[in-house]
């Protein structure tokens, strides 16, 4: 606005000097320095105006490079910040994308346990039956559709809570054994070792022991039978190790076979016990794993509990085929 009003400015001077410039009409020595002098002033405002316009129009580039300089400083500013911040939390930056790719997706074996896992809730209302495991999958918001993944039926079920009770045992047993070698327990007597290990794991069924007659029955289907067999030879087999038994000879086939009878055995007994928190059945537990640890002092002995082990064996087929109803004459 300055150098546009010294423009109007010198514009008016430089009107008012050609007038008079133009006025005589004779040439006279006095009036022709007079037009010097004027021209000589028009050419001062003249350079004036080109002075203020090289000021201003450097004080317009000083102005434009500082806001530019600012503008750098505050890009360096905000650069600076975002780094920190990078810096502080290195996750937040494709916390999204690492989130996808760190994703696990569920397996057909998986989502099979899971469910079995969840239809034992209700066993006790619809028994060890294809209606629990679809009760469980509804519970799991799946569709009773989903039981088709089980072509054994109220087996898979069956055989998938023995193996969750084995694996449960083990944890115990092991956890038990790590605070022996700690020194923070006492080591148990192989007597009162074996005695725990079998309460602790019948006690497992006393949830569902109204309908373990049924899963009984279930196992001793021909097609179940292999798989029953491994299970309860792997919770055998892992009671004696944690007991202590390294034996490489005929005795560990024998401890083995005669901790397996006790244990059906009293399976048995402790369906048809209405004592106390099955006390009976625990009283006729401890007097079998006596007779276990006692086996090996003589031969006589060993004898006698093979022939025990067996009547139990065949005793225990017997009183299982009347609860289950297969000796029923029709």
């Amino acid at each position: 606005m300055a150098v546009f009003l010294r423009g109007l400015r010198a514009g008016r001077v430089l009107r008012g000097l050609s007038s008079v410039v133009a006025a005589p009409t004779t040439t006279n020595p006095q009036f022709s320095s007079l037009r010097r002098g004027f021209r000589c002033a028009a050419l001062r405002l003249q350079d004036e105006s080109k002075s203020d316009k090289s000021t201003s129009f450097s004080s317009s580039s000083s102005s434009s490079s500082s806001h530019h300089e600012h503008y750098q400083a505050y890009s360096a500013e905000q650069n600076t910040e975002t780094a920190s911040q990078y810096d502080s939390d290195p996750t937040a930056e494709g916390t999204n994308i690492g989130d996808q790719g760190q994703e696990e997706y569920e397996t057909e074996e998986q989502l099979r346990a899971r469910l079995l896992t969840a239809a034992l809730e209700f066993v006790p209302q619809h028994g060890w039956s294809m209606e629990a495991i679809a009760a469980g999958a509804e519970s799991l918001g799946l569709s009773s559709a989903s039981t088709g993944m089980f072509s054994n039926g109220a087996g898979d079920l069956v055989l998938h809570f023995i193996a969750q009770c084995n694996a449960n045992l083990t944890e115990i047993l092991a956890d038990q054994h790590n605070q022996v070698q700690q020194g923070q327990v006492e080591p148990k007597k192989t007597a009162e070792f074996l005695k725990d290990a079998v309460e602790t794991r019948l006690r497992m069924y006393i949830p569902y022991i109204e309908a373990w007659p049924q899963a009984m029955s279930i196992l001793l289907l021909p097609h179940n039978i292999p798989d029953s067999l491994k299970h309860l030879s792997t919770m055998v087999d892992d009671i004696w190790y944690y007991a202590g038994d390294r034996s490489t000879d005929m005795n560990w086939y024998t401890k083995r076979a005669a901790l397996t009878g006790i244990f059906n055995t009293t399976e048995l007994v402790m369906l048809q016990d209405s004592s106390p928190d099955f006390e009976d059945t625990w009283k006729f537990l401890d007097n079998r794993i006596q007779d276990v640890v006692n086996m090996a002092t003589t031969a006589k002995q060993v004898q006698a509990t093979g022939e025990a082990v067996v009547q139990g064996l065949m005793g225990a087929a017997v009183t299982l085929k009347n609860l289950t109803g297969l000796n029923q004459r029709r």
